[in-house]
């Protein structure tokens, strides 16, 4: 337990590292103090690199979808050919059975 002349408790928060001052006779918390930033950067030169770094992959990432997309055409007509082709040479091999046709 806490000593009687503290009026206060200080909680730290065990998931992101804030901090909770909290009133112990009302039970409320009395303030919040966040838990400091982590640096996801060391310094300025970092940074820009990974945005260069994010630039030419976003880049890259349109060129491939717009070469995709020129291509399309000519596999969509090539797998057109090929289930013709498989549809003339076995044409009842793919017509499905029915339940009056079982009787």
């Amino acid at each position: 337990m806490a000593p009687k002349d503290e009026t206060y408790l200080e909680v730290a928060c065990p998931d992101c590292g804030a901090t909770l001052k909290i009133d112990i006779k009302t039970r409320t918390v009395i303030s919040h103090t966040p838990a400091p930033r982590k640096r996801t950067f060391e310094d300025f030169e970092t940074a820009a690199r990974a945005m260069r770094e994010q630039d030419q992959r976003k880049e890259s990432l349109f060129q491939q979808s717009i070469d995709a997309e020129k291509n399309r055409n000519d596999v969509l007509e090539k797998k057109f050919a090929e289930a013709l082709k498989r549809a003339k040479e076995s044409p009842d091999a793919g017509k499905p059975l029915r339940d009056f046709d079982l009787d």
